[in-house]
């Protein structure tokens, strides 16, 4: 088995960034299909609660959020780079991008094309949110959610404007992965030209470019081989201190880390690294025994537990 798993699922567009991630760096990885909707009985025993789609495992150790999972990836596999142009813009373009464009998107797709959905979705969603889904409130949003998602996308077809190949120049770079896959997720549900995407022809073309690195070398396991991986495994994460931290945390503090957004489920476990860009936390399970589980910073909250 490969040692990078992937627990996804196929109409993720936040897997699908990091599936084209680890194609654009030529790697083979072992593939977990896991399901669209909770109970994620095996995965959650591996983040200890965190249920958001993808979930990379490297032995013991838990990477959760693609924001976290490229940049593992990139320190793991350096070349190519997804920082042709250099750190900061990149992270802040990709972010940009994912906040903005994908909530939209998936509205759009909720408002009409529930059909699509599997048994239960909605009401899955509306736990995950924190919020209700009222099917005659999307209807009515439609109209919103089409200006919101088209004055982005000019924004991005713009950065194309001077015939560059990548949002970034002439290479990929992690802003178009993050950027593209709201794109997909449009294009995966209302065809390759769909409003208001149709008005874009570079924006389209890049998309090509993009959908063409393709996904690399995956290789199907089951949840259960992932779980035994991880038994197995000693986590590589070292206790290290942030002499910078804004509020003194330690290794060793018991903490409890959650998404800001939705899914705010809270994973509990003793701090064992931190700094600007991750926190790291040391938890075990009856199924996986010791694993520790890495946290970006942005996005997430950290308290005591």
């Amino acid at each position: 088995m490969s040692d990078i798993i992937l627990h996804h699922y196929e109409t993720s567009p936040y897997s699908e960034k990091v599936r084209l991630g680890l194609g654009f760096k030529g790697l083979t990885w072992a593939s977990v299909e896991i399901p669209m909707i909770m109970p994620k009985l095996d995965v959650t025993a591996l983040t200890g609660g965190y249920r958001k789609t993808p979930v990379l495992q490297i032995g013991a150790d838990i990477y959760c959020d693609s924001q976290r999972i490229m940049r593992e990836l990139e320190r793991r596999h350096p070349t190519p780079s997804f920082y042709p142009a250099g750190r900061g813009t990149a992270d802040a373009l990709a972010w940009w991008a994912e906040k903005t464009m994908f909530s939209p998107v998936a509205g759009l797709l909720f408002a009409r094309k529930p059909e699509v959905l599997p048994k239960g979705f909605l009401e899955d969603r509306a736990k995950f949110s924190g919020r209700n889904i009222d099917p005659a409130a999307m209807a009515a949003a439609v109209p919103n959610l089409l200006d919101q998602l088209r004055a982005h996308l000019h924004w991005l077809d713009q950065m194309l404007a001077n015939r560059r190949a990548f949002l970034q120049g002439a290479a990929v770079s992690l802003a178009d992965f993050a950027a593209y896959h709201p794109v997909w997720f449009l294009q995966r549900n209302f065809g390759s030209t769909a409003a208001p995407l149709d008005e874009f022809p570079k924006l389209l073309s890049w998309a090509e470019r993009v959908a063409a690195i393709g996904h690399g070398d995956p290789r199907p396991v089951t949840s259960q081989d992932a779980l035994a991986v991880a038994r197995a495994a000693m986590a590589s994460a070292i206790a290290v201190a942030d002499p910078q931290d804004p509020v003194g945390r330690r290794p060793g503090q018991r903490v409890a880390v959650t998404p800001d957004d939705t899914g705010r489920d809270p994973v509990v476990g003793e701090l064992v690294a931190s700094g600007a860009d991750e926190i790291v936390i040391k938890r075990s399970d009856p199924a996986v025994g010791e694993v520790c589980v890495h946290f970006p910073r942005a996005g997430f909250a950290v308290t005591s537990a």
